[in-house]
Parts: structure tokens; C-alpha cells; sequence
């Protein structure tokens, strides 16, 4: 697909815009754009592609507004208490909209989206998900085996990624035309809050992908493709939400393979400048048989052991009665 875009596509991708999406800063709304005429959609067509062609993302829209929500019953004057939502400029994400129509087929020919990362794709629900790891629990209890599960709490995936780390790897997985306006899209970027009336000053963004963009889920699933994987584990990945089990007849071996794949993991981890939170982490043993696997640690931190955890809004008890799901 030739990377250049045309008028066609550019007026699709603002006839599918949300108008009831809130604007950045710029107040220029969707509706605003909706009715521009044809010389309209004639000069943003015009202004993508130099934009493409200079591997130049324009400053004034690597700006976001922050607006704090308070969240309910919370008491206002207590920062904790605000949902803090992060506004873009509209016309950079229909740009962003069409570049990522163009990034789509490549990740696709490339196969650079591991097959167990089931966020943000399409035909991929966290259903299906939950249906992958469930049959291979229920395989194991029908064996009567003992499956040793580590559930893994990341810190801040989006907000804390590592810019250099992440345009390394899109440097290697992108052609140089898409990786130099990615890499002109993440530089530069700045914030600043909204408070009722008032507005803090720009500060700059040294690291996340931008909240609210139209590009960020797939900056994530390309900067956490390599995730340590092994043919004696299964792992599933929504986004963030990341499993990993192992499963065998003595309750020893289950831990000693699942705790040599959380070390794989923790090594990565500490490599990509990814947090886990180990204590909020969690280590069942799924099983009909008595007893549990032995504890695990991931980054020498012994991960918390449960009868029960709760993935992907379902709750998965140990021996996959529901009834921890259904009665909660």
C-alpha cells in the first residue's frame, strides 16, 4: 500500500470521527472538520502528505490538555481523588488514523504481533482470551496434573515506556519512512493540566505513549512483542494483563517451569525499563489434587500465593468451579 494519501481516505477517516469526542486545546472540534468543503479536505490531503514526506509531526499537535475528574464520593482535595483524561488535538489523530491504516498490513505480513497478545486487535476479545487459558486449566485438571499460574501486575505500562527502547525497536520492525515520522510523533511532546479555569505551564513527556492517541495501543503491542515465551508455557497477554502457566503431574516441576520462565521475564523486564508490582502480582496453583506448587518469585520477590484470581474481569478459582465468579 503506497504510503502517499489521498482525498478518499482522508475524508473516510473524518466521516467515521466520533462528534461527540471532545477536542485539545485547539478547540477544533470533529464537527468543525465534518463540514469542511472540498478545498478543505483538498488542503489537510495535501498538508498529511508533506508531513509523511518530511518525517515531520508538527509541535502544536504534541500537546495535551489534562482535565481532572473527580471521581465519585471522592473528597476534591485529595490529589488521588481525580481521573486525569488526556485531550488531543483532533486533527492529529485523523492523521494518526490514516498512518496507522498504512502500519496495520505490515505488522500483519511480518507477523510482528505475537499470537498470544489479545489487546487491541482486531477479532481478538478478551473473551477469546480467557477461553485459551481455561481449556488449557481444564486439560490439566482432567489429567489431574498441577498447573502452576503466575498472574503478572505491570506499573504503569502506557505512561512509564521507554522512548529510546521503543524507537529502537520500531527502527528494526518499521520501514524508515513510517519508523521517522513515529519517531518525530513521540519526540517533543508536552502537557499541561486543566483545573476549572486554570492552566499549568508546558511540561514536557519523557516517556509513555501519548494517552488518548490513536497510535499508542500499537506502540505498546510492538514495544512488548518480545516478551520472553517458552514451548513448556503457555502465556496470554491483553495489552498489559500478561499470565503465564506450566503444568505437570509433580507440583516441584510445575514451579521450576514457570519460575524459570519468570525469570526469562524478569530479566526482559529490567532490559526494557518495564516495572512489575510483585507484591499485587499473583501465584495459584490450579488443581483437583491436594496441596499447591511451591511459592515462585519474580525479581527475587516472592509473588503472592491465592485459592483464586481475577483476570480480565472473570474470576478464576482453583479448581474452575466459577463459583468465586458467580457469588462475587
Amino acid at each position: 500500500m503506497p504510503l502517499k494519501f489521498t482525498k478518499t481516505e482522508v475524508a473516510r477517516i473524518i466521516r467515521k470521527s466520533d462528534p461527540k469526542k471532545a477536542p485539545g486545546y485547539d478547540l477544533i472540534t470533529n464537527p468543525y472538520i465534518q463540514e469542511l468543503p472540498e478545498s478543505g479536505i483538498t488542503f489537510l490531503t495535501s498538508l498529511f502528505n508533506a508531513m509523511t514526506r518530511l518525517q515531520f509531526f508538527p509541535l502544536e499537535w504534541k500537546v495535551a490538555q489534562i482535565v481532572m475528574l473527580l471521581k465519585p464520593e471522592r473528597q476534591p482535595e485529595e490529589t488521588k481523588s481525580y481521573r486525569p483524561i488526556s485531550l488531543l488535538p483532533i486533527p492529529s489523530k485523523i492523521y494518526e488514523s490514516l498512518l496507522l491504516q498504512r502500519i496495520l498490513p505490515i505488522l500483519k505480513e511480518k507477523e510482528l504481533i505475537p499470537d498470544h497478545q489479545f489487546g487491541f486487535r482486531s477479532k481478538h476479545a478478551t473473551i477469546d482470551q480467557v477461553h485459551r487459558l481455561t481449556k488449557y486449566i481444564m486439560e490439566s485438571l482432567e489429567g489431574k496434573a498441577y498447573c502452576a499460574s503466575a498472574f503478572l501486575d505491570i506499573s504503569q505500562a502506557f505512561d512509564r515506556m521507554w522512548h529510546e527502547g521503543l524507537l529502537f525497536k520500531l527502527k528494526n520492525a518499521l520501514p524508515d519512512h513510517l519508523y521517522g515520522i513515529l519517531k518525530s510523533f513521540l519526540q517533543q511532546r508536552h502537557f499541561k493540566v486543566q483545573q476549572g479555569e486554570a492552566l499549568s505551564d508546558l511540561c514536557p513527556i519523557k516517556a509513555g505513549v501519548p494517552q488518548g492517541s490513536v497510535l499508542g495501543p500499537i506502540l505498546y503491542l510492538l514495544f512488548t512483542a518480545d516478551l520472553p515465551t517458552s514451548e513448556s508455557l503457555i502465556t496470554g497477554t491483553f495489552a498489559d494483563d500478561t499470565a503465564i502457566l506450566a503444568t505437570h503431574s509433580d507440583p516441584k516441576i510445575a514451579s521450576q517451569i514457570l519460575q524459570k520462565g519468570l525469570n526469562d521475564i524478569s530479566h526482559w523486564l529490567k532490559k526494557w525499563r518495564i516495572k512489575a508490582n510483585e507484591t499485587k502480582s499473583v501465584n495459584v496453583t490450579f488443581t483437583l489434587r491436594r496441596g499447591s506448587c511451591p511459592p515462585v518469585t519474580l525479581n527475587n520477590i516472592v509473588v503472592p500465593q491465592a485459592d483464586h484470581v481475577r483476570y480480565l474481569g472473570l474470576y478464576l478459582d482453583k479448581r474452575l468451579t466459577w463459583q468465586k465468579h458467580i457469588f462475587t
